[in-house]
């Protein structure tokens, strides 16, 4: 795989995933802390689902210090929708205090500080990065199923694509990966539609 091909194919995922409008879990977000976590709280879940999730969450808590201070069977009512809620409302209340106590409740713009935050991982530090303006590749399940499919990549392993198109892509194509990628996988319901336009872009 050429750089020019890679670059022609996902400027066309990004005419195709166009189709309907929607909000990701990353966009939209007043604070930073929000963003991110919104986006952690999208792991395995739908974004329409999460943003409804952490509107309600916010809604309730509207500063970090009282997501910090949050009683956990109270949190859990309310993001019971997302999956592993459990799991993630033990994070999130331990990422909000860490958040408060070390970094005056701005998250840092660091991928290995981001990484060390409780319940984040490398997809959730790259995706919240990449919306801020860093370049940044999260590498998600639609990622990693367009990008094996295109042939922009022969691993599975999330950190290995991450690297793979980081030489593939210009940097200043980063940023576009993962949203673009994720619109047209929720754009394009069925796989079946969704492999015919893919195998489509092999002929770019």
């Amino acid at each position: 795989m050429d750089q020019k091909t890679a670059v022609r194919q996902l400027k066309e995922l990004e005419r195709l995933g166009r189709g309907k409008p929607m909000r990701l879990a990353a966009e939209g977000w007043k604070e930073e802390w929000q963003t991110l976590i919104s986006i952690l709280m999208s792991a395995r879940t739908r974004d329409e689902t999460t943003v409804f999730v952490a509107e309600e969450l916010f809604s309730k808590y509207k500063t970090l210090s009282a997501l910090a201070g949050a009683k956990p069977e109270e949190m859990s009512a309310i993001i019971g929708p997302v999956n592993f809620f459990q799991n993630k409302t033990k994070y999130v209340i331990a990422l909000a205090k860490v958040l408060v106590e070390r970094y005056k409740g701005v998250p840092p713009r660091d991928i290995q500080k981001l990484i060390e935050l409780p319940g984040v991982g490398r997809k959730t530090a790259n995706v919240f990065l990449s919306e801020y303006g860093a370049d940044a590749i999260g590498v998600d399940t639609h990622v990693a199923y367009i990008s094996q499919r295109l042939g922009w990549t022969n691993h599975s392993n999330p950190h290995k694509i991450e690297k793979d198109l980081e030489t593939l892509f210009p940097r200043n194509y980063w940023s576009r990966v993962n949203r673009t990628c994720v619109r047209f996988g929720k754009t394009y319901q069925s796989r079946r539609r969704k492999d015919e336009l893919l195998d489509s872009l092999k002929k770019i």
